[in-house]
């Protein structure tokens, strides 16, 4: 069998307490596997350390103990091989606002040194395939909340990366324009051939979005996992929903500023 493209095996991360009495542990022995071409939403409250991990996956931070690797490599000590392999899309859009559409969406290729025509046609075709043609050259302010995140969005999948990693992306949107982003979202991903961590604190996004949820306590552990399919049944969703439910209903995670 093909190696897992994310493999995190008994991962754990302290960090020190800010007034420097003692540490806490955010990650704890955490271990799973994740597909090529698989969709995982990860859901807990906040707090349980689902940004820990995210920021592990992404190289920001290394793990204290365990070991993370993503497309067989370290994360953390390999950061420059992942240059154009992971694209990140933020709860904010996170968009430059002194520059236009296309160049916000061209900034990864430009980093990256791509040839200039062949990044100008990839942009314009992304912003093309999420509705925004003939706001190309609009900026920032001119547009809306959703159609900024679909900027962010195009600019994600415009350096072609192999993992794509969402943090709560859609959060900060109205529930209409959320769930057409969703739907968006994860026909790209399935048309693409992506593999996706979609992080999120809400329950029908997760199950919205995920062929696997993967439910969250603090430290972050997983104190549930469930699949589900295109052929999952009502009932089943259902009796998922309710056992989610439950699960963070006695979740001890107290509300914090840290995800």
């Amino acid at each position: 069998m093909a190696e897992p493209v994310i493999r995190f095996e008994n991962v754990s991360k302290v960090f020190r307490r800010p007034d420097g009495r003692g540490d806490f542990t955010a990650v704890d022995k955490l271990s799973f596997d994740i597909d090529k071409g698989e969709i995982v939403a990860v859901l807990g409250k906040t707090g349980c350390g689902k940004s820990t991990m995210f920021n592990i996956v992404a190289g920001l931070i290394e793990p204290s103990a365990g070991q993370a690797r993503v497309i067989g490599h370290d994360p953390f000590k390999e950061f420059d091989f992942f240059r154009g392999k992971i694209g990140i899309v933020f709860q904010g859009d996170r968009l430059m606002p002194w520059r236009t559409a296309l160049d916000n969406v061209l900034l990864g290729l430009q980093i990256l040194n791509a040839d200039p025509k062949t990044s100008e046609e990839t942009a314009r075709a992304w912003l093309k395939r999420l509705g925004l043609s003939g706001h190309e050259n609009d900026y920032p302010h001119a547009l809306s909340g959703g159609m900024r995140q679909r900027v962010s969005i195009a600019r994600a999948f415009a350096v072609n990366p192999d993992i794509l990693l969402c943090d709560e992306p859609f959060s900060a949107l109205d529930e209409m324009t959320a769930r057409d982003l969703r739907a968006e979202f994860v026909r790209l991903v399935r048309q693409n051939n992506k593999t996706a961590i979609f992080i999120t604190h809400q329950l029908n996004e997760a199950m919205d979005i995920g062929d696997r949820v993967m439910v969250f306590h603090r430290p972050a552990r997983i104190a549930f996992e469930g699949r589900l399919t295109a052929e999952t049944s009502a009932d089943a969703r259902q009796t998922m929903r309710d056992d989610i439910m439950r699960i963070l209903a006695i979740d001890p995670t107290p509300i914090s500023a840290t995800g």
